[in-house]
């Protein structure tokens, strides 16, 4: 089944003050799809959450790289791709590491982001996730419209 759909995509440079750029890119888009206001929220956080660690981890202080960000627009969800072509990471141990936040060994959000804060908050807003590792770093989030995901998981269950 080919499924028709719009893609956008931006690269940006492995900086931090490039992140809002995204923001924005994602919040028009979503907005024109139809997203509720608190799901366009969630939208950005979980996407920002994805870039920021791009531009903070996969590249050394002194490589230049980019983060290659993609939406492909569809009927009944949105995906966002984010990808860099920096050092990867080793997501089994990031996955083992997330837990319940001990405040008083974490003094910053940085240990937290570690410890795969991230990761947990961008599996929690989003309704998909997937990641992969090679030569790079690519995550792939989906956000369906409000009730797509419900009516879909249904047609699944009475099938």
């Amino acid at each position: 089944m080919n499924e028709t759909y719009e893609y956008v995509e931006i690269k940006i440079p492995s900086k931090s003050e490039y992140v809002g750029v995204i923001r924005l890119t994602l919040s028009g888009i979503a907005s024109r799809m139809g997203f509720s206001y608190d799901e366009i929220e969630d939208l950005k956080i979980a996407t920002s959450e994805a870039v920021t660690n791009a531009v903070q981890h996969a590249y050394r202080s002194s490589e230049i790289g980019d983060v290659l960000v993609g939406f492909a627009i569809f009927t009944d969800r949105l995906e966002v791709i984010v990808s860099d072509k920096g050092k990867t990471f080793d997501l089994e141990k990031v996955r083992r590491e997330i837990g319940p936040y001990k405040g008083a060994n974490s003094s910053s959000a940085e240990v937290l982001r570690e410890g795969g804060l991230g990761l947990y908050l961008i599996e929690t807003l989003m309704d998909h996730v997937r990641i992969h590792q090679q030569g790079g770093v690519t995550v792939l989030m989906t956000k369906y419209l409000e009730g797509e995901q419900v009516e879909r998981d249904a047609r699944t269950i009475s099938t």
